[in-house]
């Protein structure tokens, strides 16, 4: 588990983290949304050894990361700017991290790169920053490191690359029981890959959730009635968050279950009446409304 308690990092004058506190358990893919600044990276920093916290604690396995050798070898973290020797190729990186991590695996190392469009002997330097993404992660999965820290890595990869590392992901996870941290600003590229997200805003967070305990907080409802119901006494019925109507079409985001809505519903009744899924981002922003913030202005 990487545990951050109370974590406080400054530069200078600017504070990145202030009384950050989380959790990541094994087995699990967390994903970490903020806009630029709000301190994604330098947590990620943090986790994986590379800066000491100016208070607080980060720990991996109930040990300090910040220089513990052991518990590094134990940790992959592909950054924005993943470092490559020069004139390097992708083979020859794969052997300088063979020599650092004690579980890297060059079966399983080729056995990845053969599912990417990528020249194994090819000047890294030569790449796209697409193409560099891919090497860094592709290095990454072969370490087989107990914990892999990836910033933004999915920026800048076409929707079939993207598809096939979700996939590859997923099964690292449920095999080996690994940890992955993802953190990005878009909320609908960890939709599919990630069990639980966190809001990260001017250095703390402001939300974590299970994504599966997210989605069943509320439900979004389309319905169409001759004539419209009224609607003052329709919320007072329901914890109604968002309310819109458009000619004789009644669209809801509501606050509880489908079927508690639908059966509310059904005394009114409509010419029709159905229950939608509401995307990650939809239900971010009712909570984050229900807590007092706008969600856009924290985000983007």
């Amino acid at each position: 588990m990487i545990e951050a308690v109370s974590v406080i990092k400054r530069f200078e004058d600017t504070v990145a983290l202030h009384s950050f506190s989380a959790e990541i358990h094994r087995g699990s893919v967390y994903g970490l949304i903020g806009s630029n600044g709000s301190g994604k990276s330098t947590f990620l920093r943090l986790a994986a050894g590379v800066y000491r916290p100016d208070g607080g604690m980060v720990r991996v396995d109930s040990e300090p990361v910040f220089e513990n050798e052991k518990i590094k070898k134990r940790i992959f973290f592909v950054s924005d700017d993943f470092y490559y020797f020069s004139q390097a190729t992708m083979e020859e990186m794969a052997r300088f991290f063979e020599g650092i991590y004690p579980c890297f695996s060059m079966e399983h190392y080729r056995k990845t790169a053969a599912l990417f469009p990528i020249d194994p002997k090819k000047k890294i330097q030569t790449f796209s920053k697409g193409m560099q993404r891919q090497v860094a992660l592709i290095l990454g999965l072969a370490a087989q490191a107990d914990y892999l820290l990836l910033d933004e890595t999915f920026d800048g990869l076409d929707p079939v690359i993207r598809a096939a590392l979700r996939r590859i992901l997923a099964d690292d996870v449920a095999c080996r029981n690994t940890a992955v941290i993802i953190t990005s600003h878009n909320l609908r590229e960890l939709e599919d890959m990630c069990d639980q997200v966190g809001l990260l805003h001017k250095g703390n967070i402001l939300f974590q959730k299970e994504i599966d305990a997210l989605k069943l907080g509320f439900c979004k409802v389309q319905a169409a009635f001759r004539p419209l119901p009224d609607l003052d006494r329709l919320r007072e019925q329901l914890d109604i968050l968002q309310l819109e109507t458009r000619g004789s079409l009644l669209n809801m985001v509501v606050r509880g279950s489908s079927e508690q809505v639908l059966s509310a519903l059904e005394s009114y009744g409509p010419l029709f009446a159905e229950s939608l899924p509401l995307t990650l981002e939809e239900v971010f922003i009712n909570e984050m409304e229900a807590v007092g913030y706008d969600y856009n202005n924290v985000l983007f």
